[in-house]
């Protein structure tokens, strides 16, 4: 195995967790709130305004995390394909408003609309004679019609969008406090927010507010279980309740660990890529 600090840039980006990544050459750009962050093909990650990022979660121990979910052969055989798979700290923000936009949609169409939002509504920025654009303050879109937002081809979301980002200005939504309070009770915060659901709220903790037992239970995840789990976790119901999802979460975690979010990436990453899926 792999050291623990060693990074598979190009598949952990190409999973399912960020959208607005482009690659140039060996370098991969993209946006983090407001930083623009580059990464070489050495895995080695810049920020434009010199802020200490801590994007790649290098403390956390991967040996300990893979030991500990490597339950089956299953996961197993996707820990060793994928090696050098990382889960991401990106910006809540930025993650909110993405996984929100999200829902019932496909990687290329959130890509679209945030790259919209972004040109829309972001602070535009030159770095070696390429243009980027930063992400929007929640001030900006907190303050924007429900026909700008909408002009971003994000649809019946675009009233979900300004809300949230109203309820992060109005510190109903206090990122800092979520990164501490336990997973029970920043999934109960996070779900305030209109348009966030089990899943994407799942998705918003795992990616970053540092829940590592979040497990986002997608119709891919489902379709997961069912294929490689079905004695582990049976699923009866083509739609799942609050209550079912509560009660698959607590499965998952008594059976994958502490780290299950983790399992879930594998597990997500292998599932997609043996079904060609397109990723950025």
């Amino acid at each position: 195995m792999k050291n623990k600090f060693s990074i598979d840039i190009d598949n952990s980006i190409n999973s399912g967790q960020v959208f607005l990544w482009e690659k140039d050459g060996t370098d991969w750009y993209g946006i983090n709130g407001q930083d623009i962050l580059k990464i070489n093909k050495n895995g080695v990650i810049k920020s434009i305004i010199n802020s200490k990022t801590d994007f790649f979660r290098k403390n956390d121990n991967m040996e300990e995390i893979i030991k500990s979910i490597s339950k089956d052969e299953t996961v197993k055989k996707a820990v060793k394909e994928y090696e050098g798979l990382r889960l991401f700290r990106q910006d809540p923000f930025q993650c909110v408003i993405s996984f929100i936009i999200s829902s019932n949609s496909n990687i290329q169409k959130i890509k679209s609309s945030l790259e919209k939002i972004t040109k829309k509504f972001g602070k535009k920025v030159k770095i070696q004679n390429k243009e980027f654009f930063l992400f929007p303050e929640p001030e900006k879109i907190a303050k924007a019609t429900i026909n700008e937002i909408k002009s971003c081809g994000v649809g019946y979301r675009a009233p979900f969008i300004k809300e949230a980002a109203k309820m992060v200005v109005l510190k109903k939504i206090d990122f800092e406090y979520l990164k501490k309070c336990d997973y029970y009770e920043a999934k109960k915060n996070i779900c305030l927010v209109p348009g966030i659901g089990n899943k994407v709220a799942d998705c918003i903790m795992l990616f970053s507010l540092n829940k590592l037992e979040s497990f986002p239970l997608d119709t891919w995840m489902i379709k997961i279980l069912e294929k490689y789990y079905s004695k582990e976790f049976k699923i009866e119901t083509k739609t799942i309740t609050q209550k079912q999802y509560e009660l698959l979460h607590e499965k998952i975690v008594n059976y994958f660990g502490p780290y299950c979010g983790y399992a879930q990436q594998y597990l997500f990453k292998m599932e997609r890529e043996k079904n060609d899926k397109k990723w950025l």
